[in-house]
């Protein structure tokens, strides 16, 4: 007998299905040659301090570091899990071959392979990798079965990781609690400590302190309005201030340019004023160029996440529970992807997942009957590992919630828009000259909406024209911003050397400080490292040092709200004071360090890659751990 063994009922209920095995047991499912049965999630775990050592289970500075010579498993404490458990060891000891059919996935690789172990079998085990629970899916997955032993490296990453969270997590937090908690406003509270939550709880408090530490800073801005267009002040180039000048350099400054519009004191701004009030207006430059957009990137976990925050307030937790119940009913692909693209031998399949897509064919008409287009931002091999992008698998959704459809929605527009024409449009810059002053306006004309079309409201059936500097590539619904020009963003026709009369205002500004974080913008920072960016391709870069992974950053989150480090006022996340009280009671910068967490991730990615050993990432986390009892030990200025 072949013995299946999947990650949940639902899904090994699918998988018997298909196999055949349609006679139902309690724990499984059975014919045609097959045992199916299944786990719910995590049935086994790392074994607790005591259970290595009994002087591990009083908490004592004196018995740290803790660090078990071998590390174990044990069955969670829980009847139903026991019971399981028992099926299907009495199935797998009687089974003449195994086949792991867990979430393809590190996580989903470790829980399976540790209730295997628990059972003590012997026999052959193959592993089933899948991208979707489609039946034609699972069929496609079982005809290339492959050996256990080809993810051997993906167990060793998720063992590492779970070895080398019980390690910091174990000792960091009896340290820091029996150290500091006295120092603590609300003492005799357990100081938990996290290789991810740590540093993710670091940057939201860093971010809250240096917004009730802003000072606010005066500005000046000038502008002028010119038929009816409004022009703001362009500094001179530093060149320019250095007594350097060229027509070239007085009209056309260089792309990038970050220089400043506005002044620092009233007084300069005041003396621009009044050297501008009393003289016309003359246009020095009129250039127009035509531009492209090209359609939203397809999503990965954290940018779904990301963009049902900003569309909906979805928390990620949310987001990540309807995303997986869509990926259960079949609707969609396996959700727990860091990769915003598709492999080449998807192409072929995706004219029929169109055809899938019943309640949108009215969404296609513009691509109807061509041969959909193949590009480089949506189908590449090299940036596609083990899974790809989510997308609509084309089975007819129709059994959905609110909710679930609203993430439907914005999965099933990102898939039809990657095969979407290009947005096209035209920039016009204007520059203008009031005596030695000079000023711009720049306007965005879309001529051709392309993708675009795909979230224009229905009642409107309008393409807004966008200002200058639009970036849609996380976004559903993107907008631009304009600098200078009209409300509408289609600049009037201008001639280079017209002059005539305008109409200056100078306004009083001030600094505003950085905006806290939302769980749209702290998954970002946590993806990066902490660093802020914009572009998709640095963004692709810097995952490799994220914080966490696609499917744990939800899980981190939610960590932080239930052991009331922060907290939540609308959309954006705050610590609260016992938040900010153990970032700053752990002066220890490693434990901290968002950097030093993505490096951890990366050597992590690595071993799954065969690029590093696993040996040596828990032994220089041991080594780490060691260093930071010590440190902390040799601290004063605890009371006592």
């Amino acid at each position: 007998m072949i013995v299946c063994i999947a990650e949940k009922p639902s899904v090994g209920k699918d998988i018997a299905h298909v196999l055949g095995a349609n006679q139902s047991h309690d724990g499984y499912m059975e014919g045609n040659g097959y045992q199916v049965t299944w786990t719910f999630g995590h049935l086994c775990e790392l074994k607790e301090p005591h259970e290595y050592s009994p002087m591990w289970k009083t908490w004592s500075l004196a018995q740290l570091p803790m660090i078990p010579q071998r590390f174990g498993i044990k069955l969670k404490a829980d009847k139903g899990v026991e019971k399981q458990f028992n099926t299907i060891k009495k199935l797998m000891l009687g089974a003449e071959r195994i086949i792991n059919c867990g979430d393809a996935g590190q996580e989903g690789e470790l829980i399976q392979r540790w209730v295997i172990q628990m059972t003590g079998a012997k026999c052959p085990v193959q592993r089933l990798w899948i991208n979707s629970l489609t039946e034609d899916a699972i069929r496609d997955g079982f005809a290339k079965l492959k050996d256990q032993t080809d993810y051997q490296s993906l167990y060793e990453a998720g063992l590492s990781r779970a070895i080398g969270d019980w390690t910091l997590g174990m000792n960091a937090t009896r340290l820091y609690t029996l150290k500091y908690q006295n120092m603590m406003a609300q003492e005799k509270q357990v100081l938990s400590i996290g290789r991810v939550q740590t540093p993710t709880l670091a940057l939201i408090v860093r971010r809250q302190q240096e917004i009730e530490n802003f000072v606010p800073v005066p500005y000046w801005v000038l502008t002028t309005k010119y038929r009816d267009v409004v022009f703001s002040y362009l500094p001179p180039a530093p060149s320019q201030r250095a007594g350097k000048t060229s027509e070239e350099e007085e009209t056309s400054p260089q792309k990038g340019d970050k220089r400043s519009a506005s002044f620092a004191t009233r007084e300069e701004g005041e003396a621009a004023l009044a050297a501008v009030r009393e003289l016309p207006f003359t246009v020095t430059k009129v250039e127009k160029k035509k531009g492209t957009e090209a359609p939203p990137r397809l999503f990965d976990l954290t940018s779904l996440q990301v963009e049902c925050n900003k569309k909906y307030g979805f928390s990620a937790d949310l987001t990540l529970q309807l995303i997986q119940s869509l990926y259960e009913k079949k609707y969609t692909t396996y959700p727990r992807v860091d990769t915003t693209f598709l492999p080449d031998d998807v192409y072929p399949k995706c004219p029929q997942i169109m055809n899938g897509l019943r309640n949108y064919f009215g969404y296609m008409e513009r691509i109807k009957g061509k041969p959909l287009a193949k590009s480089k931002n949506v189908f590449d091999n090299k940036k596609v590992t083990d899974h790809h992008a989510i997308i609509p698998t084309g089975v007819y959704a129709q059994a959905m919630t609110e909710l679930e459809a609203k993430v439907y929605d914005l999965i099933v527009r990102r898939f039809i828009g990657a095969f979407y024409p290009v947005c096209t449009f035209d920039t016009t810059t204007v520059l203008g000259k009031v005596g030695d002053i000079q000023f711009k306006a720049t306007g965005k004309h879309i001529t051709d909406p392309g993708w675009r079309i795909l979230w224009v409201k229905d009642e409107g059936l309008k393409v807004k024209d966008e200002g200058a500097g639009g970036n849609a590539s996380d976004s559903s619904s993107p907008s631009g911003e304009t600098e200078g020009g009209s409300e509408d963003g289609v600049l009037p026709e201008f001639t280079k050397g017209e002059s005539g009369p305008h109409y200056p205002d100078l306004a009083e500004k001030q600094t505003t400080p950085p905006k806290p974080y939302t769980e749209a913008t702290l998954l970002r920072a946590m993806e990066t490292a902490g660093k802020f960016v914009e572009d998709d391709e640095l963004r692709d870069a810097l995952k490799e040092n994220g914080i966490g992974r696609p499917s744990t950053r939800a899980a981190i989150i939610e960590t932080l709200f239930r052991r009331h480090y922060i907290c939540k006022e609308k959309k954006n996340l705050w610590a609260t004071p016992t938040g900010v009280e153990l970032i700053g009671l752990i002066r220890n910068e490693l434990l901290k360090s968002a950097e030093l967490t993505g490096q951890w991730e990366r050597k992590l990615r690595q071993i799954e890659s065969h690029q590093y050993e696993a040996k040596h990432f828990i032994d220089e986390l041991k080594q780490m751990v060691t260093d930071l009892v010590l440190s902390v030990m040799a601290d004063n200025t605890a009371r006592p």
